[in-house]
């Protein structure tokens, strides 16, 4: 009879877990997804949506409504923060899916400006600053509930959900440009083709929102101190600014390599290196394949030896090899699909585990917002910048400096790794 009890107790809690992680990476996915397709199509996009008058003037303006996008950010990172902190993790993770499915069916629908001009291109900001908004929530909640809900002897591995779906996110939408690319014609993929991943990801945002809302809440959220109780916000912030600081240095160069090689890497393939773009898609398949397979063993390492290790190791990693693997990128996919490989591999490291690092350096009452805030403002000024930044210096023949940029960032988060205490196995329920 005890065997018995223990036994269904066992399977409840296996239940539990399978729910929190379904729940979690289909919705983290789902962003994700919404934000790389904008990336990945954004030649299309550029054409339908803006003046064809200028290409160049066309594609810069598409990019620089892609940082745009990141502008919102630290707004929604302090709105779903404080939703997170004084209403629920839940809650605030469900509103942010369903506000990047509004975002992304505004897209695939929108009229284009040979049609309505220039509210063509105005509905296209106002669909990214949704989206951006509701990314700016979506990456502080769901860290912050997938690290409460995790064993604690088991947060790394656990933490490495947020980047394993988030890029199967990505994955799925550059699997699906590959295929549009060689399936429809080049005059379809401008006509009509380039919204079908928008309308797709909207769609399965409604689904991710319904699976959300049936989650439960975490345990340290409900231990907390009852609402009326609580200390206000800004306050809050101002005594954990030395925590929101470390965020910030962690992920300076983390966000700015995690775009030029996990994200922008085909695109920029195609667009300046030439390359043909249905092939520079399929490298790109390769490389986040491989950066997906390297995240459990960070994370799992971390367990054992602690997450400074881990963070220093993959980021010096990184910023040796990248202008190695830059000096190898030229025109053939193999190439890409290499130097993408090898890259994302020492990125995966910091990846892997920045979500439960990010949960352990704060408390459970200002644990979602001081997260969501410092992390939004530097994913603003740093990862929204990058794709306008790198092509802006290339159109000029700087190239090579947005490569000298990108390992300095490297190594401020090199700096910081030594900097912040070890926090492997911490309890979180304080």
């Amino acid at each position: 009879m005890t065997a018995t009890v223990g036994a269904s107790a066992t399977a409840q809690v296996h239940k539990s877990h399978l729910r929190t992680l379904v729940g979690t990476g289909i919705g983290n996915a789902v962003e994700w997804y919404d934000w790389a397709i904008y990336a990945t199509f954004s030649p299309f996009i550029a054409s339908a949506l803006f003046s064809s008058a200028d290409p160049t003037s066309a594609v810069l303006s598409t990019l620089a409504i892609f940082a745009v996008g990141f502008v919102a950010r630290p707004f929604g990172g302090f709105v779903f923060g404080w939703i997170g902190d004084r209403i629920g993790r839940k809650t605030s993770m469900t509103i942010a899916v369903g506000l990047a499915a509004v975002g992304s069916l505004l897209i695939g629908i929108a009229p284009t400006f040979q049609a309505v001009g220039a509210l063509a291109s105005v509905m296209l900001l106002v669909a990214r600053l949704i989206q951006g908004l509701a990314h700016g929530g979506e990456l502080p909640s769901s860290q912050t509930y997938l690290s409460e809900m995790a064993p604690k002897e088991k947060r790394g591995f656990w933490a490495t959900l947020i980047y394993t779906s988030g890029t199967a996110g990505i994955l799925a939408g550059t699997l699906l440009g590959a295929i549009l690319t060689g399936v429809l014609s080049k005059a379809d993929m401008n006509a009509w083709g380039w919204r079908v991943p928008f309308l797709v990801g909207g769609a399965l945002g409604i689904y991710a929102l319904v699976m959300r809302a049936k989650m439960k809440e975490t345990e340290a959220f409900e231990a907390e101190a009852p609402k009326e109780k609580r200390e206000p916000m800004w306050p809050q912030i101002v005594k954990y600014r030395k925590q929101a600081l470390q965020v910030i240095g962690l992920t300076v160069g983390l966000t700015v390599v995690y775009y030029i090689w996990g994200v922008v890497a085909p695109s920029y393939a195609a667009s300046s290196l030439k390359m043909d773009r249905g092939a520079a898609l399929w490298a790109g398949v390769i490389g986040n394949v491989a950066f997906i397979a390297s995240l459990p063993f960070w994370g799992k390492l971390s367990d054992r030896i602690g997450r400074k290790p881990v963070l220093i190791v993959s980021s010096a990693g990184a910023a040796l090899l990248h202008f190695p693997m830059t000096w190898l990128l030229k025109d053939s996919p193999w190439q890409l699909a290499v130097s993408m490989s090898v890259m994302l591999f020492f990125i995966a490291g910091s990846a892997s585990i920045v979500p439960a690092v990010y949960a352990e350096l704060f408390p459970t009452k200002i644990r979602t917002v001081g997260v969501g805030v410092p992390y939004s403002i530097c994913v603003a000024v740093f990862g929204g910048t990058a794709p306008y930044l790198q092509t802006w210096l290339g159109s000029i023949g700087q190239a090579n400096m947005f490569n000298v940029y990108a390992v300095i960032l490297l190594a401020i988060g090199i700096a910081f790794a030594f900097m912040i205490p070890e926090t492997k196995g911490k309890d979180l329920t304080h």
